[in-house]
């Protein structure tokens, strides 16, 4: 699950890290009286921030033709103004795609004085099962235009998860980026809370892009996150009501909502081949296969190890809401699951739906035989694959026969 940047920094300060003073509103009346307050408090400049879950927002354009998904006002005014823009407004990113995101929230915060730009991230590597802290003084950049251009100006520590962070790597990656005096401690601190955040949240990543060494009003540098993304483990919401309460249906494409209401894992693509799969590795290389043999898959749809009837029944009922699909792929290898239980779901969505598509089934595994005898005194219209190849073969010369 992904959250706002507001959101993100709420956590962030929840757990020790600096950022800036401001408020998120959605009407233009209330960005003005936030602005008021903050340039009261000695502010000079005050930004105005679109809350959409996508990168790219200061560059963006809205539909309006109104420019940039973040501004900079210098008086209370300015900001009303480019809230009244912003707001209900459909901005258009690099990340949203042509049909862009609305936005329906702004930030409104004080704008800092910058002296110098980092990155630092904390997700999840994998292949050594390890917190993984990354650092670069080349902040407000993608990372990975700085893992392709300048590789060595990424930093990188792998944390001992049965003790954390330590306080002498968070120093060490506070040298790295090249702060000095004071700045390391602060630094470090900041670091030690950007961990704790990724940690007690059960986050897979934690994102501040930039980190910024600021001058104060008084002139006293310090280091702020001005920037926040998180992505959650859903897998761990369960443990963190109030996370959950953050969640944005707004930023959802409606047919993934609808599947996270029976657990399924459903994500639309552009092409016209939907794939009904259990398990995350065997959709990815259902999907391959379909490209392989000069199809596109119109969907991601993992239906896990153990889905039931229902879950299968929602899952055709998703797919058929789709009007790009021409043709369905349902590949399914039994392990935990019983494929059994998947003819069954499959028989009754086809009935329930009125399927008039082309629909190839390849079942193999768990209790196979009782599957495919099902399929076969169903009486229903369909292809059965021998193989994944055969599978994927004959459901993308179906769907071109019926094109």
């Amino acid at each position: 699950m992904n959250i706002h940047e507001y959101q993100a920094k709420q956590l962030l300060a929840q757990h020790g890290v600096t950022v800036p003073a401001g408020e998120v509103c959605d009407q233009p009346e209330a960005a003005r009286a936030v602005a008021e307050k903050l340039i009261a408090n000695g502010a000079t400049l005050v930004a105005v921030k679109s809350q959409i879950h996508a990168g790219g927002r200061g560059k963006g354009t809205f539909k309006n033709g109104f420019q940039g998904g973040v501004k900079l006002c210098k008086t209370a005014r300015d900001v009303f103004e480019n809230a009244r823009s912003m707001l209900g407004q459909t901005l258009v990113t690099k990340q949203t795609g042509p049909d862009g995101r609305v936005v329906n929230k702004l930030l409104v915060e004080a704008a800092s004085n910058i002296k110098k730009e980092f990155y630092l991230a904390v997700l999840l590597d994998r292949a050594n099962s390890r917190p993984l802290v990354m650092a670069s003084t080349e902040g407000g950049m993608d990372i990975e235009a700085v893992a392709e251009r300048t590789p060595g100006k990424i930093f990188k520590d792998w944390i001992d998860p049965a003790v954390g962070l330590m306080p002498y790597q968070a120093r060490k990656i506070a040298v790295a980026l090249g702060l000095k005096g004071d700045l390391i401690a602060s630094g470090a601190k900041l670091i030690a809370g950007v961990y704790k955040t990724w940690w007690e949240c059960d986050a897979s990543l934690v994102e501040i892009n930039p980190l910024c060494i600021v001058e104060g009003a008084d002139g006293k540098e310090g280091v702020m996150a001005l920037d926040g993304k998180i992505g959650l483990d859903d897998n761990a919401l369960y443990r963190h009501k109030n996370i959950q309460a953050m969640r944005d249906l707004n930023e959802e494409a409606p047919l993934e909502i609808e599947a996270s209401k029976f657990n399924l894992n459903y994500i639309k693509l552009e092409g016209s081949i939907a794939c009904l799969v259990n398990g995350a590795g065997l959709a990815m290389a259902t999907m391959d296969i379909i490209q392989h043999y000069g199809g596109s898959p119109a969907n991601f749809l993992d239906v896990g190890g153990g889905a039931n009837t229902e879950q299968v029944t929602a899952a055709f009922k998703i797919i058929m809401q789709d009007p790009n699909v021409k043709g369905i792929l349902v590949n399914i290898f039994g392990g935990i699951m019983d494929c059994n239980v998947i003819a069954t779901g499959i028989v009754a969505a086809v009935k329930e739906t009125r399927l008039n598509l082309p629909l190839v089934v390849r079942l193999e595994g768990n209790n196979v035989l009782a599957g495919k005898k099902t399929l076969a005194e169903s009486g229903l219209t369909l292809i059965t694959g021998d193989s994944m190849a055969d599978a994927a073969q004959k459901v993308v010369k179906a769907v071109a026969i019926k094109s």
